[in-house]
């Protein structure tokens, strides 16, 4: 999202809720860590398998490329950070299924994404409760680095990006 297209004078710019323990900024710095991301179903994405970034657990995905081949994506939980493991033998801009490693559920969309890409958000919830206004929003088309966290219905990646570090 570029900043042509955020309604500046309406964001609302706060500090992380404290009752929430799924995203965790790691210094002063602003790192944001996803501890936990829930697919549609309610299953818990992060550590799903033993692969880390940084000494985090990675945020497991089952992605299917158009072609019917499929296999499982470890993204990294540093938001930012574009390390990703596994099933990546993907050509860059590829419209990927993401699904849910545990139910094979597609993930649930969100809405397109507001840059032309033709991209779509896709939610990986930051609670049990499955709510969009607390999920991380991925795009489904390959190497498209366009994510976002909202928690408590607050954009909260646009925050981190826009503070001083």
């Amino acid at each position: 999202m570029t900043k042509e297209f955020i309604d500046l004078p309406n964001v609302q710019v706060r500090d992380l809720p404290p009752q929430h323990e799924n995203v965790q900024p790691v210094s002063d710095r602003v790192t944001l860590v996803v501890t936990q991301a829930y697919g549609p179903e309610g299953d818990n994405l992060v550590g799903f398998s033993d692969v880390k970034f940084s000494g985090y657990a990675a945020v497991s995905l089952l992605v299917r490329t158009p072609d019917g081949r499929e296999g499982l994506v470890h993204l990294s939980p540093l938001h930012g950070d574009k390390r990703k493991t596994g099933f990546t033998d993907i050509a860059p801009g590829t419209r990927c299924t993401l699904l849910c490693p545990v139910t094979r559920r597609p993930l649930e969309k969100m809405g397109p994404v507001d840059d032309g890409s033709g991209a779509d958000y896709y939610a990986l919830y930051l609670t049990p409760r499955l709510s969009k206004g607390h999920a991380v929003a991925i795009t489904d088309l390959w190497d498209h680095f366009h994510s976002r966290i909202v928690d408590d219905e607050a954009l909260i990646s646009y925050w981190a990006q826009t503070h001083e570090k």
